[in-house]
């Protein structure tokens, strides 16, 4: 990308971004904010001293991270426009949601493009670089760049991200969508098109007795190659209600690494739900803190993958006081050649007496070929709790099948019907209920091989 951003040949994943940070970190802090540039070198220590995790890594076992960063990927450092009309990129997927819509191009919140209606008063929603004082409170308090390669890569290059917060007591009624459009630079004279890595950054403050409802839809503009890392830091105060949905439909040349870092104090409210319809590679990471007493999470995923896509999702949900609940469920359907994994981990510290937790994984493979890796996991340190997890791996009921066949129903629309079924019981739980209905229509599109994507990628071709 020539003058515009730096590229690096490949070498060992990590020494590419070393070498990138050492010749522009001038550029990275002159178009940064203080409170993101505050913390940037110390990450970049971090990452220099971690070196992206192998597969060794309890956490990372199932994606081989080190593959994921090796390619020459371009970075727009020094923050030029890449022009975009977001509602022609923007096929929304979910009408009638009645939401206020945002857009994020890349890693830069899109101020050309805000929604009519009004928020209530001091309630913020934009860029991180307009709000330095609430983000110098919380920025890079949870996302630790020392337990992380990931999270330290993403702190030491995102130069900008996006501010939710919410102030005491405030209830915002409708719910903000934030709609995340990857978009690579178009070709001229002085610069090449090429594949794009992007770093964006979330951080979401909600105070004490406060309550929204955040919907993030991931989406492609161009078919290319695309690298996105992405961290979200999200503050619940006390009885306070965060319902947090993530909703990825990309395309099989997208990479997305995301960690998610939830913090609740007591009496506090945390729906989380992430949902992927179509992806290339896909690695979540969530983990989320119970401290303070009566403190409630509700954490659930849905995978719908096929040919050769790869969804990862691993949790730590961790309960530090007493009093507090729990509850995780993920569905997988695999297809094809798909691979799945999860690997889900409930802590419970000394002293975090009366916690109640469930965890469930289940999964259909629809194909011998799809692969799934699941590991459910307890550690416990508190002799006055209720715990519980499983996890299955299975394939389409056989009687089922056949009871459908029999009654004059195709194979292929019985086995739909079936994996409806399966997944419905995941998208039941969200509370955003146009959200749940359109979902229930797009889950049933993508069984079917119809479901409808963004202007620029190959399914809409």
């Amino acid at each position: 990308m020539a003058n515009e951003s730096l590229q690096f040949s490949v070498m060992n994943s990590e020494q590419q971004y070393i070498e990138l940070y050492e010749q522009a970190r001038q550029m990275i802090f002159g178009h940064a904010t203080e409170p993101m540039n505050a913390v940037r070198d110390q990450a970049f220590e971090d990452f220099k001293a971690q070196g992206f995790p192998t597969k060794k890594v309890e956490r990372y076992k199932y994606t081989d991270m080190q593959k994921l960063f090796e390619p020459d990927y371009g970075v727009n450092l020094n923050r030029y426009e890449i022009a975009v009309d977001p509602y022609e990129a923007f096929r929304c997927d979910v009408p009638n949601l009645s939401t206020s819509l945002y857009f994020v191009v890349n890693d830069s919140f899109y101020n050309q493009a805000l929604p009519k209606s009004h928020l209530p008063e001091g309630v913020v929603v934009g860029s991180m670089r307009e709000h330095n004082e609430i983000v110098s409170n919380y920025y890079a308090r949870l996302a630790k760049t020392s337990e992380d390669a990931v999270t330290a890569l993403n702190t030491m290059l995102a130069q900008d991200g996006l501010l939710v917060y919410v102030p005491r007591g405030v209830k915002v009624d409708r719910a903000i969508q934030v709609i995340n459009i990857l978009k690579a630079p178009p070709q001229n004279a002085q610069r090449a098109v090429t594949d794009m890595m992007v770093n964006r950054r979330v951080l979401i403050v909600v105070e004490e007795g406060a309550e929204v409802k955040i919907l993030f839809c991931d989406h492609t503009a161009d078919d290319r190659n695309f690298l996105t890392t992405q961290v979200i830091e999200a503050y619940a105060g006390a009885n306070a209600s965060l319902d947090l949905y993530c909703l990825e439909e990309t395309h099989n040349k997208n990479v997305r690494v995301s960690n998610v870092y939830i913090d609740q104090q007591r009496d506090s409210r945390v729906c989380h739900n992430v949902i992927t319809l179509h992806n290339g590679i896909t690695r979540n990471r969530l983990d989320l803190s119970l401290s303070g007493e009566g403190a409630e999470c509700y954490c659930s995923g849905c995978v719908i993958a096929d040919k050769r896509q790869h969804v990862d999702n691993n949790t730590l949900v961790t309960h530090r006081v007493p009093h507090c609940t729990s509850s995780e469920l993920y569905k997988y359907v695999l297809d094809e050649q798909a691979t799945g994994a999860f690997a889900g981990k409930m802590l419970v510290e000394h002293g975090a007496q009366k916690t109640v937790s469930q965890m469930t994984n289940q999964n259909l493979c629809a194909t011998s070929e799809a692969r799934m890796f699941t590991q459910p996991m307890l550690e416990i340190y508190a002799d006055d709790v209720k715990c519980a997890h499983g996890s299955t791996v299975g394939q389409l009921n056989d009687a089922a099948m056949f009871y459908m066949r029999q009654r004059g129903i195709s194979e292929h629309e019985a086995k739909v019907l079936l994996q409806n079924a399966f997944i419905n019981e995941v998208i039941d739980q969200m509370k955003l209920e146009p959200l749940r209905d359109r979902l229930h229509y797009l889950v049933e599109k993508r069984f079917r091989g119809e479901l409808s994507k963004c202007k620029g990628c190959k399914l809409c071709k």
